[in-house]
C-alpha cells in the first residue's frame, strides 16, 4: 500500500462498506437520553465510555497489539519532547480530554499532547488536545474513523492520527491546513506539530 491522500468521503465509505469493519461496541444506552459527564463519572469502578453530543459510547478491554502500540508511541513521543525541551505534554490513557468544555462532550484519546498547559488540571485536559492519536481496535473502527474524527476537528485539535494495526496503516489529518493522507507501516510517518519526529512502524509490528 503506498501513501496516497485521502478525502473523507473515501473513509466513509471504507467504514460503511465493510472493509476493515470491525464489531461496533455500541451505546446500549436508551437513545433518547442525553448524558452529561456526571453519568461518566457515576460510572461503576473499572467501567470506561465516553460522551459524543450527549450520547454514551462504553469501551472495550484493550488488545494487547494496542497496548504495545500506544507505549512505544508515547515514549517516542516523550523522549522527543523532552531531548528538544519543548512545552508540551503527553498523556496517554485513560485521560480524561473535556474536549468542548461542556457536559455532554468526554473523550479519552489513545494519545494526547498538550502544548498549552492552562487546558491542564488535576482532573484532566480542558479544550482539545493539539494532537490527539487513536489505536484502532476491532471494537472501535466507526467511533475512531467517523465519530471522534468529526468531533476533533470541529472541536479544534491540530492534528489527528489514526494507527490502524489490523491493516498496518496511518491516517493523518491536518486539520490546520486541511489535509488528509494514508500511510502504510512501511513507510516514515512525520508528526506534523514537530518538524524531526519520524515514526517507523516497522519497529513495533
Amino acid at each position: 500500500m503506498e501513501h496516497r491522500k485521502m478525502e473523507r468521503e473515501d473513509i466513509f465509505r471504507m467504514i460503511e462498506g465493510g472493509k476493515s469493519h470491525g464489531t461496533e461496541v455500541s451505546e446500549n444506552m436508551p437513545d433518547d437520553r442525553v448524558y452529561t459527564i456526571k453519568d461518566i463519572e457515576a460510572l461503576p469502578e473499572g467501567e470506561r465510555a465516553e460522551l459524543i453530543d450527549g450520547k454514551m459510547y462504553r469501551m472495550a478491554t484493550p488488545t494487547l497489539t494496542h497496548q504495545d502500540m500506544l507505549m512505544w508511541m508515547s515514549v517516542k513521543i516523550w523522549m522527543h519532547i523532552s531531548e528538544h525541551g519543548g512545552g508540551c505534554k503527553v498523556l496517554h490513557a485513560p485521560f480524561a480530554v473535556y474536549i468542548r468544555n461542556d457536559d455532554h462532550n468526554y473523550v479519552e484519546p489513545d494519545i494526547s499532547v498538550i502544548c498549552d498547559r492552562d487546558k491542564l488540571d488535576e482532573k484532566g485536559c480542558h479544550g482539545a488536545p493539539d494532537w490527539a492519536v487513536e489505536i484502532v481496535s476491532p471494537s472501535s473502527k466507526t467511533m475512531d474513523y467517523i465519530r471522534k474524527c468529526t468531533l476533533y476537528e470541529q472541536a479544534g485539535v491540530r492534528e489527528y492520527w489514526i494507527v490502524d494495526a489490523k491493516e498496518k496503516s496511518v491516517f493523518v489529518y491536518n486539520f490546520e491546513h486541511g489535509t488528509s493522507e494514508r500511510y502504510a507501516f512501511s513507510e516514515p510517518v512525520k508528526a506534523g506539530i514537530y518538524e524531526d519526529l519520524i515514526f517507523d512502524f516497522n519497529e513495533v509490528v
